[in-house]
């Protein structure tokens, strides 16, 4: 397959944009990654529109990204849109990639928007209900329960937790097993939290731009122990776009800051048991995408992950070969995962804290990562970053994602 890069990149500032429809949240984005990449409207030749909440939301289930892309200026060419839960936006991206690759033409915009605050709270903790088995709830959050059963939870846990996502109970679940089988502790959660909100306070488009101590993250309400507020995803309005085009046309257009697209890769789950990680699904995808870009874990520089939680930061890590299977605390506790880190992982403050609009969030980690590889990303760039790695996860299934989009950059 021929290469491909990106060339533009935008983003809005996430947050809660109540009073905004959907096509006003994606034109900043749209509009500063056309400025970026020094092309108009006219030029893109196909769109793929990640969107996973509209339905939920506004009653909107079919053709949104058509009415949205029209709304933005773009008429008769193809539009394809794409949902795969939290992993939309990457996997719009993938599409795009695949698009160029093929040779179906030199340039494509892909696009993730996504408003899910709503004036009823309830449809917006609704979006997630769909994001696992609908016909297996009980099964699954028996397995899940059974994840933690051996480790005892504190005096007190579960008596301060609000409304939440279900995903939530998910990953306290995880968390309590990894800490049981591991010795991973609270603590070492609170440090990846409190870690993201020192990023993010660094990141102007960012939803919350306040530093926080583990020692604030640990005081802050809980969710599911052993999760509280600031370790969880909020619930985020917002868009991020890319423009993704040939070798050819780049070198044309004279695209001295493209990033090239070493490896997209997505993968979806398996039946594994709980205890076999070497075989989850995100290990299998990056081992993938490695191989498929000619590196390893020990040549990236920075990386994005979904941390939807603090915790699913902290075994991603382990997933993407930063450390061995159970040893994630460690690279915590040595501060390798922070700005001046061996991987600083999330310079962008993550889903934690940059904000999670599901339907954009894996093109939000591709705009931090082509920021970190062109060198323009100010306060938090990460010195002579070169290779560059996201996990988007989304779903879930059994005792991992449902799919999950791995991609690799380079400069």
């Amino acid at each position: 397959m021929a290469d491909v890069y990106i060339i533009g990149i935008g983003m809005t500032r996430f947050g809660r944009y109540l009073d905004s429809r959907l096509e006003a949240i994606a034109r900043p984005a749209v509009e500063e990654a056309l400025s970026d990449a020094r092309i108009g409207r006219g030029d893109v030749q196909a769109a793929f529109f990640a969107n996973t909440a509209q339905g939920v939301v506004e009653g909107q289930h079919l053709v949104r990204g058509q009415l949205v892309l029209r709304a933005l200026g773009f008429e008769h060419i193809p539009v394809m849109n794409i949902e795969n839960a939290c992993a939309s936006a990457s996997t719009a991206l993938n599409a795009a990639f695949a698009f160029i690759a093929s040779g179906q033409g030199d340039i494509a915009l892909a696009l993730g928007a996504e408003k899910m605050n709503a004036a009823d709270r309830a449809k917006s903790f609704a979006i997630f209900d769909g994001a696992w088995d609908v016909h297996d709830v009980d099964a699954s959050v028996s397995r899940l329960a059974a994840l933690g059963k051996d480790l005892p939870l504190p005096a007190g846990a579960g008596q301060n937790s609000g409304k939440r996502s279900v995903f939530m109970d998910v990953y306290a679940a995880l968390a309590r097993y990894h800490m049981h089988r591991f010795g991973t502790t609270q603590r070492d959660i609170a440090e990846v939290s409190a870690k993201n909100h020192r990023h993010s306070a660094l990141n102007p488009k960012a939803q919350y731009q306040d530093a926080m101590t583990a020692d604030d993250v640990l005081a802050a309400r809980e969710v599911s122990w052993p999760l509280t507020l600031p370790m969880c995803a909020p619930i985020s309005d917002g868009a991020a776009a890319a423009i993704v085009c040939s070798a050819a046309k780049a070198r044309e257009l004279g695209a001295t800051r493209a990033i090239r697209i070493a490896a997209s890769v997505i993968g979806s789950g398996s039946d594994r048991e709980a205890d076999d990680l070497d075989h989850h699904l995100c290990r299998l995808a990056a081992n993938r995408a490695y191989e498929s870009a000619g590196v390893g874990p020990a040549d990236m520089s920075v990386a994005e992950v979904h941390d939807a939680s603090a915790f699913a930061e902290l075994h991603q890590a382990e997933l993407l070969g930063f450390s061995d299977i159970g040893d994630g605390a460690r690279l915590v506790r040595n501060g390798d995962t922070a700005l001046g880190g061996r991987i600083p992982i999330n310079t962008s403050g993550g889903l934690e804290s940059r904000g999670h609009p599901i339907g954009a969030t894996g093109l939000a980690q591709v705009y931090e990562l082509v920021m970190q590889l062109r060198g323009e990303a100010g306060p938090r760039q990460v010195d002579g970053a070169r290779h560059a790695i996201a996990e988007n996860g989304g779903g879930f299934h059994r005792y991992e994602e449902a799919t999950a989009c791995i991609t690799i950059l380079e400069r």
